[in-house]
């Protein structure tokens, strides 16, 4: 599974970004940068990537999980089972 691909597919649909997550990469800063990741998006994407790819995320997440795609792509690659 390539987790980068899913990561953006979910933050292409949870944040409706018609495409654009096509353009980011690792060093692509998600909180502050993308106006559409709010809290209420937040907690969409993490239900939406626990959902889809079958992972569970601790109640006590902070927000450097989100910073960056390459933050967000790590947390979750840390979460899937080995």
């Amino acid at each position: 599974m390539n987790v980068q691909k899913e990561v953006l597919q979910v933050l292409d649909e949870v944040l409706s970004l018609g495409g654009r997550s096509a353009g980011f990469d690792r060093n692509t800063h998600l909180l502050g940068a993308v106006p559409e990741l709010d809290s209420m998006a937040v907690v969409t994407l993490i239900t939406t990537l626990e959902e889809r790819l079958g992972v569970t995320v601790d109640d006590d997440i902070d927000g450097s999980a989100f910073e960056t795609v390459g933050s967000l792509v790590d947390f979750v690659e840390r979460l899937l089972p080995r």
